[in-house]
């Protein structure tokens, strides 16, 4: 436990707006071990690439115990901290996620406030904040401070009036950072305008979806971001580029 303990610190450590930790998103053991590789030094797993490397579909299309396994095979193969995204929770209790997450050996969570299981309905501000808590709770009960990362899904899936949706997210955001959430993640690929009042008003390290291709580490440093993550976007780009090599051989 020791050792997991100290990768969550160093997990945290890592997140320092205007210097970003930059974690790609990997699947399985072979795309992990290619960006230990390449020097990052802490990784994140996405559920949409893991669901597409089993065959299934994203949005809890997997069980928790197919993640967990999925996981421990990475964890298994690499030895950097290890950050999940577990969706809305898989309708597991919050005593369940941490002790799962932590017996596979991971020790961040994503955890974003669609609830699939509900006909993708979004979690009310206070009913999201209180499922953090629970989370906190439960890792405070363990000897690893598990890094929360709050996710809001309000620009995603485009709720309500744009015109105070910026002001909505970081109402509800806020209330997760005094539930004991780490780091707050407005996910969406935003205006610059907007994402630095994300970063200049959020009280906690805000994580950003990068484009791996298209952005760049200093243009969100610029930004005050905390923390980068690619979601599905490397393994597509990968895709993409598998498509091209293996166009001329068909």
């Amino acid at each position: 436990m020791t050792g997991l303990s100290s990768k969550a610190s160093t997990l945290l450590e890592l997140h320092q707006p205007g210097n970003p930790v930059i974690l790609p998103t990997v699947w399985d053991a072979w795309s992990a071990n290619l960006a230990v590789s390449a020097g990052f030094t802490a990784l994140t797993v996405g559920s949409h690439p893991v669901s597409d490397s089993i065959g299934k579909p994203d949005n809890e299309g997997i069980t928790f115990t197919e993640l967990t396994t999925r996981i421990k095979q990475i964890t298994d193969a690499v030895d950097v901290p290890i950050s999940v995204d577990i969706e809305a929770g898989y309708g597991e209790d919050p005593k369940r996620l941490i002790d799962g997450l932590i017996s596979a050996g991971a020790v961040g969570l994503n955890i974003e406030d669609t609830v699939h299981s509900e006909g993708g309905r979004l979690r009310e501000a206070q009913e999201h904040a209180d499922f953090v808590a629970a989370l906190r709770a439960a890792s405070d009960a363990t000897d690893v401070h598990v890094v929360i990362n709050a996710r809001t899904d309000l620009f995603l899936k485009q709720v309500g009036d744009e015109a105070d949706r910026v002001d909505r997210a970081i109402a509800r955001l806020k209330l997760t950072a005094e539930a004991g959430a780490d780091v707050l993640y407005p996910v969406g690929f935003h205006e610059d305008a907007v994402q630095k009042r994300l970063t200049d008003e959020l009280p906690l390290p805000v994580n950003a979806i990068g484009h791996p291709v298209n952005n760049t580490k200093a243009a969100f440093a610029a930004l005050g971001v905390a923390r980068v993550s690619f979601g599905p976007i490397f393994q597509m780009v990968l895709a993409e580029r598998a498509a091209e090599v293996l166009a001329p051989w068909r």
